[in-house]
């Protein structure tokens, strides 16, 4: 883990109640995950690379991927009852295909 990483996973932790939407970008794709810390596990997970988001889309690395991917995170989030969270953007600037992602997860129901 780099530096920029751990010294964000200091201050965000994600709980039982609370737990952390994790984001990940690549420059094919991207990932989003809602982990519990204090007993670490993934909750739910959504990626660029699944098939019903994967069908609709020509890429997985713009701005539309990163929406369908925060809408299908947020509807899974409040299947299982999780609406509020604690956003981890990855050490990644908030802007472009992470703030997309955010956005997206927040129109459908999650608040951070």
């Amino acid at each position: 883990m780099n530096k920029k990483k751990k010294r964000i996973r200091k201050k965000v932790i994600g709980s039982t109640t609370r737990p952390r939407l994790s984001v990940y970008r690549s420059n094919q794709h991207i990932y989003a995950q809602i982990i519990d810390d204090s007993n670490g596990y993934t909750l739910v997970q959504s990626s660029s690379l699944e098939k019903e988001i994967k069908t609709d889309l020509n890429s997985g690395n713009n701005c539309e991927a990163s929406i369908q991917v925060g809408k299908f995170i947020a509807i899974r989030a409040l299947a299982k009852g999780l609406t509020t969270v604690v956003f981890d953007r990855g050490g990644k600037l908030y802007h472009g295909r992470i703030k997309a992602l955010a956005d997206a997860a927040r129109d459908h129901g999650l608040s951070f």
